[in-house]
């Protein structure tokens, strides 16, 4: 797949994210998708484990935006860079947040297969976004 489409999927995935749209991003989703968010040391696979953990992932975080900002591909990978910008709401992870917003540089890793995203890898500092939001980091950590 040709880096332009790779990241136009990428793109489109996270404009249906910041728009908390479930249904728009699964359909840019393939069969087999996994789902790694290593800061809160989550995987999904598949589908429906995507829908549940996008779900999930907005009822905490409701205001979620991300921009993509930079990427790089080797014609099989797509990485990205940008800005994440979200809200926690509490109590979650057994935390009160302070309900500010938080910003964060971001890097996602892709892969690709059939046409459609089969694999993000989503990066972002744990410690930057529980410190922005006023609650222990260790704390999180332990629940997450």
């Amino acid at each position: 797949m040709d880096s332009d489409r790779m990241f136009g999927l990428a793109q489109a995935l996270a404009e249906a994210k910041s728009r908390q749209d479930v249904p728009a991003a699964m359909k840019l989703l393939h069969e087999e998708m996994v789902l790694e968010a290593p800061a809160f040391g989550s995987v999904a696979r598949g589908l429906e484990e995507n829908a549940r953990a996008l779900t999930g992932f907005f009822t905490v975080f409701p205001d979620y935006d991300v921009e993509l900002e930079g990427h790089a591909s080797d014609g099989e990978t797509l990485v990205c860079w940008g800005t994440v910008r979200m809200t926690m709401t509490g109590p979650a992870f057994g935390v009160t947040p302070n309900g500010r917003r938080a910003e964060l540089p971001v890097f996602i890793r892709f892969t690709f297969k059939d046409g459609l995203i089969a694999s993000e890898r989503f990066f972002f500092d744990l410690a930057a976004l529980c410190s922005q939001s006023g609650v222990s980091t260790d704390t999180v950590l332990a629940v997450r």
